[in-house]
């Protein structure tokens, strides 16, 4: 079961509003730019707006920020839609657009004017910065600062009739170039864009920026607490101050929070990108990605994600957390709910010698040991097995256990068996057949006369299994933070991991699995759990490996 929503800062100030009366209802809002496609950062975002709204009996918006036609598809508006759906969340009849607002943005930005609070710039983008000033030295006054309204109106007015150029004209606050937050030093609220708006068209010609849209947009929906990463902290004075300067309906309070880091990935939808365009990985669903829609392909469920999310919480600091944390909430999710299955990875074919030669028979199979109603399937048994080739050494180190000659070793469901004879390519000198035999006694899997064996191995029947390609994916990254040495001139993607991902196209399935549905989980035993990919064919399936059965790396990193 998921944990219960536990308390954190957000919810406190939230019970003390509701406790003051200070709103009747609880509204959030969702407010992705439609730029790229969702990852595990924003998941926390959505359960933490959607998941508040909904506990205090409220709501939560799903608003796409718009605002930049340049960068937005509508592709990424119906992938992030599905995204926000399969994690769980609805948002009713509340799905908005900034370009909902762009008439009332852009007649806030006149009254702005009106109010001598707003002017019309004709710096180029180089010399505001240059005017913006740094961290320890003030900014400088625009020389255009002191427009008068009247030219301000003119001007603004024909920058939205498309008269100008990009870049010559821009629409900035006018508050204090000697701030010492760089963000309240005139920034810019409008500019020039001559780009169709995927919803708007060719109707406008001016764009607002993203703090001038979001607060003004937040205050139009009614929005009581709106919820922000940590990085837009030194953002809330310009939220306050734009606010404050109109006559908009309500005034909403932005709470900042920790994004979500998770180590041996990056979460920059630029970076994500560059990932995708330049090939690293085939597309935004790859399962390599940390997009929600690779996660999902990988075969990650919406529970598994959610229960990270209120795992990890809800802090005022930032912090990375270990990968090794939503790969056990992946597990704890599966092996409630994944049908148990054989499948051999890489296969060797295994002779029982004294079984009869066209003999076979049905052996009983567990579906799920966690769940009792899941039942059980009966799997093919006959003289010819396939193991995997790890699963048996001619001369086994001390700690080996598996199969060996002379060895015995039980078959899952079915027979002991012990090891007499090995075959041999006389070319290559690999192991094509290891002859074996087994005791009719032990059928099942148990020895009536109580001997014990240390190793059980999977197998898939040689005349009845199929055949399966399976992807075997790996983290993409090798260093925990591949941006860390960006500063040093190392791009983040000379740290890729090489063995990202092994392609075998040659597995054995038990039969029954020749065209499962894509999305459909299992566990294959003693290797892991995976996913039916949509790449898959009639009679031809693919399996994405979502996570090994155990924390592999952090095996790697105690050694290291």
């Amino acid at each position: 079961m998921e944990t219960a929503p536990r308390s954190n800062f957000i919810r406190d100030i939230i019970e003390a509003d509701l406790a003051a009366g200070k709103h009747e209802h609880v509204i959030t809002r969702f407010p992705p730019e439609p730029n790229g496609y969702l990852h595990i950062g924003h998941a926390k975002s959505i359960c933490l707006n959607f998941g508040v709204a909904e506990d205090y009996g409220g709501r939560c918006n799903l608003r796409f920020d718009d605002t930049n036609p340049k960068r937005e598809d509508p592709e990424y508006v119906n992938a992030i839609k599905h995204d926000v759906r399969w994690l769980g969340f609805d948002w009713g009849e509340h799905l908005y657009h900034a370009s909902d607002y762009f008439s009332d943005l852009y007649a806030f930005g006149v009254e702005l004017i009106k109010r001598g609070k707003g002017y019309v710039c004709s710096l180029s983008p180089e010399d505001i910065r240059k005017f913006r000033g740094t961290l320890t030295e003030p900014g400088t006054n625009s020389p255009y600062r002191d427009r008068s309204v009247e030219d301000n109106l003119d001007l603004f007015e024909k920058m939205k009739n498309g008269e100008f150029p990009e870049g010559t004209h821009v629409l900035r606050a006018k508050i204090d170039m000697a701030s010492p937050n760089i963000n309240m030093r005139d920034p810019v609220i409008f500019r020039i864009l001559h780009a169709a708006h995927h919803r708007t068209g060719d109707q406008w010609c001016v764009y607002p920026t993203y703090d001038y849209a979001h607060c003004l947009s937040d205050a139009l929906e009614g929005i009581t607490h709106s919820l922000c990463s940590l990085e837009f902290e030194d953002h809330r004075p310009l939220y306050d101050w734009i606010l404050d300067q109109l006559p908009v309906p309500c005034h909403p309070q932005q709470i900042e929070f920790a994004r979500l880091n998770l180590n041996y990935t990056v979460m920059s939808k630029r970076k994500l990108s560059r990932l995708v365009s330049e090939g690293y990985v085939q597309s935004w669903d790859d399962p390599r990605m940390p997009t929600l829609s690779g996660l999902r392909r990988r075969g990650y469920s919406p529970r598994s994600i959610r229960q990270f999310c209120s795992m990890i919480g809800v802090a005022k600091s930032d912090n990375i957390v270990d990968m090794s944390m939503l790969e056990y909430c992946v597990r704890d999710d599966l092996n409630k709910k994944a049908l148990r299955v054989m499948a051999v990875l890489n296969p060797v074919k295994l002779v029982i010698t004294n079984y009869p030669e066209d003999g076979h028979e049905m052996l009983e199979a567990i579906n799920n040991p966690e769940d009792s109603a899941m039942g059980t399937r009966m799997v093919p048994f006959c003289r010819e097995l396939y193991i995997e080739r790890d699963d048996f050494m001619e001369d086994p180190p001390k700690k080996f256990f598996r199969l060996a000659p002379g060895r015995e070793v039980r078959l899952r469901y079915a027979y002991f068996v012990t090891c007499q004879e090995v075959v041999k390519d006389p070319q290559t000198n690999e192991i094509v057949e290891i002859r074996c035999t087994y005791d009719p006694a032990t059928k099942g899997g148990d020895s009536p006369d109580g001997r014990k064996v240390k190793a059980t191995l999977h197998w898939v029947s040689a005349r009845h299994a199929a055949k399966a390609g399976v992807r075997l994916y790996d983290r993409l990254f090798l260093k925990p933070n591949p941006a860390e040495d960006e500063k040093k001139g190392i791009d983040f993607t000379e740290h890729i991991n090489p063995d990202s991902l092994q392609v075998i196209d040659d597995c054995r399935i038990e039969p029954g699995l020749e065209n499962p549905d894509p999305g459909t989980n299992y566990q294959f035993e003693r290797l892991g759990y995976f996913c039916v990919d949509r790449d898959s064919t009639p009679g031809n399936p693919v399996f994405n490996r979502t996570v090994t059965l155990r924390d592999a790396w952090a095996k790697i990193k105690k050694q290291k």
